[in-house]
């Protein structure tokens, strides 16, 4: 049953694709499979950049963040031409199945690849936003927000010491479980996510009845692609009401995305490279491998891209209660 396949990074990077790559390498190998690793993604696949990997091309990577392959963001996958370069190279090579680790980007990509080609496409949940359907985390989305966790701690410190307010903004570009999960964590007095709107009043009566009451410092966490805008845009707004408001504010960027991934992000990692290797040798194609209820989980890549998981909204409840 011996297949050619390859497994490819694509999009923004996330703590744990090497712990994935490792495990669709070597779960490969066990199964007898030739496995080959594509460099920078889908530009990779046009450019016919394919690496034989074999056991030891994984040693000592289950530790490391970022991802040894390479990853990139390929505006030529998005043409009709740069996705036929990609299936040329795969057909010259005798590839016969690809794992594509990556987030919504990549998905998209590999669902309009199946739909021009019909090639056995498999993917795995990589980013950090932990916005795909069809799997409760997703690979790096832990790390991440222990480390945004931590910097915000640090945060609290200095906040504290001066009774400042401070508002701090995590990743999340569509999604707010970054902030929702680091706000209650790290005892934000509110959150701010793109899934829910007309926040502003309601932050405004938080920072008033904080003052109010005499609270000294105060966090506010705001995920950057809130509707309200990033942190900077939302103390412009805030300050039109709050003219004395002298926050400071912090935006934390990429540190989340980097960083030697947590034990749970890697063994989350090894289970859906391992269910995705498998999944091609049961002939599965244009699904996307997940963890459901703790249990392996396949859903179309479409349902994957195009069903809305949500947030807990109760989580911002329980926050507000608990900032009181």
């Amino acid at each position: 049953m011996e297949k050619n396949i390859v497994v490819l990074t694509s999009g923004g990077d996330a703590p744990g694709m090497n712990a994935c790559i490792r495990a669709v390498v070597r779960t490969a190998i066990y199964h007898g499979f030739k496995v080959y690793g594509v460099e920078r993604g889908y530009q990779g696949m046009i450019e016919g950049l394919f690496t034989p990997m074999d056991s030891s091309s994984v040693s000592n990577i289950i530790q490391r963040g970022g991802t040894i392959i390479k990853t990139a963001r390929c505006k030529e996958f998005e043409t009709v031409e740069g996705r036929r370069l990609a299936f040329e190279n795969l057909q010259m090579n005798h590839i016969e199945g690809v794992i594509a680790i990556g987030g919504n980007g990549t998905y998209a990509g590999a669902a309009q690849f199946y739909k021009e080609f019909s090639f056995p496409i498999i993917g795995a949940p990589g980013t950090i936003d932990n916005d795909l359907y069809g799997t409760d985390y997703t690979i790096g989305y832990d790390t991440a927000i222990n480390t945004a966790l931590d910097a915000i701690d640090k945060i609290r410190d200095t906040a504290d010491s001066f009774d400042r307010t401070f508002f701090v903004e995590v990743m999340g570009r569509d999604s707010g479980f970054i902030a929702m999960d680091v706000g209650l964590a790290g005892g934000a007095e509110a959150i701010l996510v793109p899934e829910l709107h007309n926040e502003l009043d309601h932050l405004i009566g938080i920072l008033q009845s904080g003052w109010g009451r005499k609270k000294g410092s105060q966090l506010i966490v705001v995920a950057e692609g809130d509707d309200e805008g990033g942190v900077y845009e939302v103390v412009k707004k805030i300050k039109k009401y709050i003219p004395s408001l002298d926050p400071r504010m912090v935006v934390l960027g990429h540190i989340q995305r980097g960083g030697s991934p947590t034990a749970r992000d890697r063994v989350l990692a090894s289970r859906l490279g391992a269910a995705a290797v498998m999944a091609i040798m049961e002939g599965k194609e244009n699904i996307a491998v997940g963890i459901v209820n703790d249990q392996i989980n396949y859903v179309s890549l479409e349902e994957a891209i195009n069903l809305k998981k949500p947030v807990k909204e109760g989580l911002l409840k329980l926050a507000a209660m608990l900032s009181t």
